[in-house]
């Protein structure tokens, strides 16, 4: 039997501070700029500070790229333009620095740690520091077949803990998480549409390497009938990620609830982790609190799943590809409001009379009364 009890994170996982905010709320009443002319940085600074328990916000110094990586059993319907099985290459190409969050992440200084969970390759051929929490090589075709067996998407979720943990005993102060899969925006809509309660084709996008519209077609009716088998386990959250998701999405659910745990804010990237925070909110609804929704990469599952969680983007850069590039694009703007909110000079204090002062001076015009005399009749 499972030593794992989700329902543990609905009591380890605290809000952001209130009290702290409120204080930072009042500091930002006291500044030189006006509250609200800057708009969501005024939100970011805020939140940030509730999170840190600290007035004024500290910068955001560690920042950290975090890729869970995974094949999908699923892609062999043509439900992506990519081969299936072919994510491997797409992380060589992240780790060579060729893929667009290589290009952003040495232009911000950012670290990129990429987490093989369920590439299929021999593991061999990528770093052991990539494929050391592997835990199976592919998924399984989630229209007809599980994903995961119980004790794989136990290990997975373990997995991703373990990654938050290590992340925060290092010293990250903030993640950007993100996913490298093929297939995966398949098991998100399935994910998504079965929480939200809604049909396929509500959910079905073109993925970031975007699909025509026969291979839309099968992507819907692989959603269509993952949503059958996944609606009887909606219930237990970690089988439903057993059942349709795979050890990527189980690893992703698994970090945001210990980050939020932990109290390290994380930035959502694509539909893939935005799905697995959806699950992770039916775990401990107070998580949400700890993460931010980077941008719109017009995926309509991501929508969903951002509407249902409250949490509003904050770019619109029609940025597709995922890998953590959307997700990186916010991070200037999330260190821009901790700057914002640490460094802009409070106002002067206005000069006020004391009471002293008030009863030492003679208004103007007044008369010294004469000796022996009162002030007034």
């Amino acid at each position: 039997m499972s030593s794992l009890n989700l329902d543990d994170f609905t009591d380890l996982i605290e809000r952001p501070d209130g009290g702290v905010r409120r204080d930072a709320e009042a500091r930002r009443e006291r500044q030189i700029v006006p509250p609200g002319a800057l708009g969501r940085l005024d939100d970011l600074g805020e939140w940030l500070a509730a999170a840190q328990s600290a007035v004024p916000v500290r910068p955001i110094e560690r920042p950290r790229v975090v890729l869970f990586a995974g094949d999908h059993g699923v892609a062999e319907l043509g439900v992506s333009a990519r081969e299936a099985g072919s994510a491997a290459e797409l992380v060589r190409e992240i780790l060579e620095g060729g893929r667009p969050v290589s290009v952003l992440a040495r232009r911000l200084g950012v670290p990129v740690r990429v987490v093989d969970m369920a590439l299929d390759c021999d593991p061999e051929s990528l770093p052991e520091a990539v494929v050391r929490h592997r835990v199976r090589r592919g998924s399984g075709r989630i229209d007809v077949e599980d994903a995961l067996t119980p004790e794989e998407a136990e290990a997975a979720f373990r997995a991703g803990v373990a990654v938050a943990d290590e992340e925060a005993d290092s010293g990250t102060d903030l993640v950007v998480l993100g996913d490298v899969s093929v297939g995966g925006t398949t098991a998100a809509g399935v994910l998504v549409a079965a929480l939200c309660g809604t049909d396929a084709s509500v959910v079905t996008g073109r993925g970031g390497l975007a699909i025509d519209d026969l291979a839309w077609m099968r992507k819907c009716a692989a959603i269509r009938d993952a949503l059958r088998r996944a609606r009887p386990v909606l219930g237990d959250q970690l089988q439903l990620l057993a059942t349709v998701g795979g050890a990527d999405l189980a690893a992703i659910t698994g970090f945001l609830l210990q980050s939020a745990a932990r109290k390290m804010p994380v930035v959502l990237d694509g539909v893939v982790v935005a799905a697995c925070a959806l699950v992770g909110q039916r775990i401990a609804f107070r998580a949400p609190d700890w993460w931010l929704a980077a941008h719109n990469s017009g995926e309509p599952g991501q929508a969903k799943a951002l509407d249902r969680m409250a949490l509003e983007p904050l770019l619109d850069p029609g940025v597709k590809v995922g890998e953590g590039a959307g997700g990186l694009l916010a991070l200037p703007m999330v260190q821009s409001a901790a700057a914002l909110a640490a460094e802009l000079p409070e106002k002067p204090e206005k000069p006020e009379d004391s009471e002293d002062s008030e009863d030492s001076e003679m208004m103007p015009g007044a008369e010294e009364p004469e000796a022996g005399r009162p002030a007034t009749e």
